[in-house]
C-alpha cells in the first residue's frame, strides 16, 4: 500500500494510493496516519479495504509528510562508499549516526527555507525505513519483523554550521526547520520486493546530481535496524534514514550549494518523487 496524508499543513488528511494511480480519501476509516496504524492489526486492517470504493480525491493536492507522530529521525552518515571519499572523509567501520530535529519535517514538495547567513545549504536524497513495532535489541535476523515500510527523504544539510561549526557532530546543520522533506507517500514493507536495489535520482534546476542504488549502501536496511536498537529503543513512527549516494555539492570541484530560487527534484523507485524549491529566509 502507499498511505498519504494530504491537504493545507496542519489540516491533512488519511489516504490511499489505489492501483490505477488515483487518490482515494481514508478518513472515512481512520482519523489519521499515525505510528498506531503501522501496527500488524493496523496494516492488516487497510488491506482488507477495496480502495477503489473510497471517495475519489481530485489532484493536483498538497501532500504533507505522510505519517503523523514521528517521535524520532535517526540518520545514518556516509553510508556509501563513494560519498565518504567525494566528502574526504573515511569509510566508516561502524554506522555514524545523528538525528534531525522533529521540527526540520516538511512535506515533499514545500519550500526549503535556508536561513538568512547560510551559504552552504545542500542536498542528499536518502531512503527513509519507518519502523512498525517496538524495537530494542533486536537480531539482524529478526530486524524487518520491526519494518512498517518506506519513503523518499531528502536530508537537506548545511554544510557550514554541520562541518565548520558543528563543534564535531552534525545535528546543528542538519535539523534546521524545513531540512527533512519526506514522502510523498508511506510504502508498505511488503510492496518492496528487495530494498537494497532500488535506484535513487536527484537533479538540481534539471540537471542531474545524484545517481544511486541502495546496492551499494555499506550498511543495509536489515543491519541499521538491529544496529541502532542496541543502543536507542526504535518505537513504531520512528524514521530512519540511511544516507546518500555521491554527487552531493560539497564534493563537486568546486563545491555549489543551493541557491534562493533552486529547485530541486528527487526520486527512489518504487517510493515516488519530490519536488522542492529553495527560499531565503526573509
Amino acid at each position: 500500500m502507499k498511505l498519504v496524508r494530504y491537504g493545507e499543513r496542519g489540516e491533512e488528511k488519511p489516504g490511499i494510493i489505489a492501483e490505477d494511480g488515483s487518490l482515494r480519501d481514508l478518513s472515512g476509516a481512520l482519523a489519521d496516519i499515525t505510528p498506531d496504524t503501522l501496527s500488524i492489526e493496523g496494516i492488516d486492517r487497510l488491506r482488507q479495504l477495496d480502495a477503489t470504493t473510497l471517495p475519489e480525491v481530485k489532484q493536483p493536492v498538497r501532500f504533507g509528510v505522510p505519517l503523523n507522530g514521528i517521535s524520532k529521525i535517526i540518520a545514518v552518515g556516509l553510508n556509501y562508499s563513494d560519498h565518504a571519499k567525494e566528502a574526504g572523509m573515511p569509510i566508516p567501520v561502524e554506522p555514524i549516526l545523528f538525528t534531525k530535529a522533529i521540527t526540520s519535517l516538511n512535506g515533499p514538495d514545500d519550500d526549503v527555507i535556508i536561513p538568512k547567513a547560510s551559504t552552504k545549504v545542500d542536498w542528499e536524497v536518502e531512503l527513509g525505513i519507518v519502523i512498525g513495532k517496538r524495537a530494542k535489541s533486536v537480531s539482524e535476523a529478526q530486524a524487518m519483523e520491526h519494518v512498517a515500510g518506506y519513503c523518499l527523504v531528502n536530508d537537506v544539510s548545511e554544510r557550514e554550521l554541520q562541518l565548520e561549526r558543528g563543534g564535531g557532530q552534525w545535528d546543528k546543520g542538519k535539523g534546521l526547520d524545513t531540512f527533512c522533506p519526506v514522502g510523498p507517500w508511506l510504502v508498505t514493507a511488503d510492496e518492496v520486493a528487495d530494498v537494497q536495489a532500488l535506484d535513487l535520482w536527484l537533479d538540481v534546476n534539471g540537471v542531474r546530481r545524484q545517481t544511486g542504488n541502495t546496492a551499494t549502501m555499506i550498511f543495509g536496511v536489515k543491519y541499521l535496524v538491529h544496529y541502532i536498537s542496541q543502543y536507542v529503543t526504535l518505537m513504531p513512527g520512528d524514521l530512519i534514514i540511511t544516507g546518500t549516494p555521491p554527487g552531493v555539492g560539497m564534493g563537486m570541484k568546486p563545491a555549489v550549494f543551493l541557491q534562493h530560487g533552486d529547485m530541486m527534484e528527487l526520486g527512489i523507485e518504487g517510493l515516488g518523487v519530490q519536488r522542492q524549491k529553495v527560499v531565503r529566509a526573509a
